[in-house]
């Protein structure tokens, strides 16, 4: 890892931690709000109810004329997430039924630029590449990060900076920075992540070092892992940073213990949307996101969660991608 590169991605971590530092303060009396600390050192109030009043913004002509003819013509975006409770990424509302968060109006102002209505489609995580794969669905925003694997089968549209966050029982004097400090450890993640791929290698590279694999163990959610990491049965859960964030301070029974970048050492990752390779929907994907962050909509929007720390310049199609596991 370059210099250079190693000051970047712990500069880039240490916006996001700071950015994340979150109030554990809800207040159901006006529907539901909790609030997050702002850079400029104030607290930014996240609206937690079904009415989301989201940031909006107008069409572009130009770029909705570059989406497929039969996009087009249906008139709607077909837009997939997972299903999961992922705050402040994607979750639910206090109704538990409004589908609210970074993701959702991040995919919201890309269906504004593009003269459509978004249809957002919930679903388990497994079965958001299985809907793209058929066509069921047009594009992603589901904190995807870009992998070179998945390159082979989608276009990637990139819109956040993805970093990852290790998260253990409040007071656990744990400090993870690399493979050494997970050696022997158990340690919760999602099955079909980045995460994983990151924490196997690290596993395997630990054995190569004559060190104690990682226990890697997986659970059917969220609130499943979280009583695991209480009840002792866990050392930590790996996850995106924002959510590990989110929760610690939401919750006040855990804290992050460490972050990396999703796509490892030597590369800083990307989130994207997502959608089947050479559809033709990447390009005004892209178009609609570079649209939204020069027009200052997109920061509105990350400012709104708490997640400027992670806002990228551009967005780009197709960037290198978590590598490839060596074989």
């Amino acid at each position: 890892m370059s210099t250079t590169l190693a000051r970047r991605t712990v500069a880039a971590v240490l916006g996001l931690a700071s950015a994340l530092v979150l109030a554990a303060c809800a207040n159901p009396s006006d529907g539901g709000t909790t609030e997050v600390a702002a850079a400029n050192g104030g607290t930014t109030r996240i609206n937690l109810s079904p009415d989301q009043k989201r940031v909006t913004t107008a069409k572009v002509d130009s770029i909705a004329a570059r989406v497929p003819e039969e996009i087009r013509k249906r008139g709607t975006l077909e837009i997939v997430d997972s299903s999961g409770s992922a705050a402040p990424l994607t979750f639910r509302a206090t109704d538990n039924k409004t589908v609210i968060g970074v993701e959702t109006d991040i995919a919201h102002l890309v269906a504004d630029v593009l003269g459509l209505e978004p249809d957002i489609n919930t679903v388990s995580w497994e079965n958001i590449f299985v809907g793209l794969d058929s066509g069921k669905y047009d594009v992603g925003f589901s904190n995807i990060t870009v992998t070179e694997e998945r390159k082979e089968k989608y276009d990637f549209a990139t819109y956040r900076e993805d970093n990852l966050g290790f998260e253990a029982k409040k007071g656990s004097g744990l400090k993870i920075a690399g493979p050494a400090d997970v050696a022997g450890r158990t340690v919760a993640v999602s099955s079909g992540t980045n995460q994983e791929k990151l924490l196997v290698e690290w596993s395997e590279e630990n054995e190569k070092a004559g060190r104690e694999p990682v226990d890697i163990k997986y659970y059917q959610n969220d609130s499943d892992t979280y009583l695991a990491l209480q009840s002792g049965r866990i050392d930590l859960y790996l996850g995106p940073h924002p959510t590990a964030a989110y929760h610690a301070a939401t919750t006040g029974r855990t804290e992050v213990v460490g972050t990396y970048s999703g796509a490892g050492a030597t590369l800083q990752g990307l989130i994207a949307a997502t959608t089947k390779k050479d559809n033709g929907l990447a390009e005004p994907l892209a178009d609609a996101l570079n649209h939204v962050i020069r027009n200052g909509t997109y920061a509105k929007v990350l400012e709104r969660w708490g997640l400027s720390g992670e806002a990228v310049t551009a967005s780009r199609i197709n960037p290198p991608g978590l590598p490839r596991t060596d074989t």
